[in-house]
């Protein structure tokens, strides 16, 4: 019943892989946290990040970028490997062609460096949030989040969750737009009438309403894996999207990138229910009283542009009992979010408790009446 995993170091590049040879000894350099720039992992060589002058993180055109892509898709261009593909949770993550991997960051399942397969016409990032969380600040932030687990099997808290972090870029799409919203809805307004006992019923008085407002959405940020590593990553929000840098190779130095599972169109679609769950608050707010019915919102979207963007997260996976869990901190916040096994006893004997402690009160006020 082993809670340990053993990843391999492992060197990665992004959509280009692309290794930076030490000046000194010619080992390969790495992104340093403290640094931040490239530094020799043994003879402590450092390399400052050169990035253009005039080099920013720009906002692409999002309405021509998928006119392109849907021709794209009509006639697909060839196909470039290098590419590592998990047989267990069929995750894919760009690798350096001289790296071999022995476990999958995301499940924990032992993989090999085959080679796999990659479209060209994958969009290429345009811009890198580089890691400002060192790994060792992320092991304790884990050990305390491992610790607050209330309903974690004592064993897994006394152990602990034993195994090696993986840096790991996650790709994500952010969407800006102006918007212009339409709405019709009822406000309800609550009042106070006695009835033929003497007592206060409250009812409620609803009236028709509309509007209109405008609202700038700016970096509506959508995580551009799928299924479970999204959750995790919305988890992990909100991010220093304002450190963002133009798309380096040299900060992916010694870290894994994944390459989109989500593309543009499906993302602007996860993007824009994003924009109109937050409208809808906006809506209610402006219908006001003490409640609101929102009967249809007719939105507008304009000044479409988007980005891809690498967010850092120190990833790992880990087995308790045969099952595999999987842990994400986020290597800009130190925020820890995961999965985690649950004391089925431990529920129980809290429901049992909370059920004494409700018939407790029961009888108390049945005593006092």
């Amino acid at each position: 019943m082993s809670l340990e995993t053993s990843a391999a170091e492992q060197s990665t590049s992004g959509a280009a892989p692309k290794t930076f040879p030490c000046e000194s000894c010619g080992a390969d350099l790495e992104f340093n946290i403290g640094a931040q720039q490239l530094k020799c992992p043994y003879c402590s060589f450092e390399k400052q990040i050169a990035l253009e002058d005039d080099a920013s993180v720009e906002e692409q055109d999002l309405e021509g970028m998928l006119s392109k892509q849907a021709s794209l898709r009509k006639h697909p261009p060839t196909e470039a490997d290098h590419v590592i593909s998990c047989t267990t949770c069929a995750a894919e993550v760009v690798f350096d062609k001289t790296v071999i991997s022995s476990e999958c960051p995301y499940c924990g399942s032992p993989v090999q460096s085959t080679q796999g397969k990659i479209q060209e016409n994958k969009i290429p990032p345009d811009a890198v949030l580089p890691f400002l969380v060192e790994k060792s600040s992320a092991n304790e932030n884990l050990k305390k989040w491992v610790a607050s687990r209330w309903f974690a099997p004592n064993e897994f808290k006394r152990r602990g969750v034993d195994g090696a972090f993986n840096g790991l870029y996650l790709p994500h799409w952010t969407f800006d737009a102006m918007t212009y919203c339409k709405w019709k809805g009822e406000r309800g307004d609550h009042y106070y009438v006695k009835n033929s006992d003497g007592e206060k019923v409250r009812k409620t008085k609803w009236r028709r309403v509309r509007g209109s407002f405008q609202r700038f959405f700016d970096d509506t940020l959508v995580c551009a894996a799928r299924d479970a590593k999204r959750a995790l990553m919305e988890k992990l929000e909100p991010w220093p999207l304002e450190k963002l840098l133009p798309f380096n190779q040299e900060s992916l130095a010694g870290y894994m990138a994944m390459t989109y599972e989500v593309d543009l169109p499906e993302g602007f679609s996860l993007g824009k229910t994003r924009m109109e769950d937050s409208l809808r608050q906006d809506v209610r707010r402006r219908i006001g009283g003490d409640k609101q019915r929102i009967s249809s919102m007719d939105v507008r979207y304009d000044a479409l542009t988007f980005k891809n963007v690498l967010l850092p997260v120190w990833m790992l996976a880990y087995r308790y009992k045969d099952k595999s869990y999987q842990l994400v901190v986020n290597a800009c916040t130190g925020e820890v979010q995961g999965e985690r096994p649950w004391s089925w006893v431990k529920i129980t004997a809290a429901a049992f408790v909370g059920l004494c402690a409700l018939g407790a009160l029961a009888w108390l006020k049945n005593q006092g009446s």
